[in-house]
């Protein structure tokens, strides 16, 4: 049974840095991608970033720059550092696991099979 479990959102200032974690467990496809999403209330999630087993990495266009997806194969642990957050990033975070090997897609939630629980990331100005 997978189960990908989400820890290090709460509330933060305005251009501070937390570091998400999501601690994965269970049988999943290493080579495929594992996503970080968001979803603010009154809207659909979103695609942040994505990293596949070999290391590549896309990011949504409003975090490059600013947010880095990284993984430690021996811990199954992915990580989301974020950097100079705005309060419209306030959202519920989601990790997702065997994702797409298309990197066109990437950023389609329904591309992926897995999903944890979600940590709130709330930013205050």
């Amino acid at each position: 049974q997978v189960q990908l479990v989400e820890s290090g959102g709460g509330s933060v200032q305005s251009g501070g840095s937390p570091r998400l974690s999501c601690q994965v467990s269970g049988d999943i496809f290493s080579s495929y991608c594992r996503g970080w999403f968001r979803q603010a209330p009154g809207t659909g999630r979103e695609g942040v970033a994505c990293i596949d087993g070999g290391g590549n990495t896309a990011y949504a266009d409003s975090v490059k720059g600013r947010f880095t997806i990284s993984q430690d194969n021996a811990k199954n642990t992915l990580y989301l550092q974020m950097n100079s957050l705005r309060p419209e990033e306030t959202a519920m975070y989601y990790c997702a696991a065997d994702g797409p090997f298309i990197w066109a897609v990437w950023d389609r939630e329904y591309e992926y099979k897995y999903w944890g629980q979600g940590t709130q990331v709330t930013v205050s100005s």
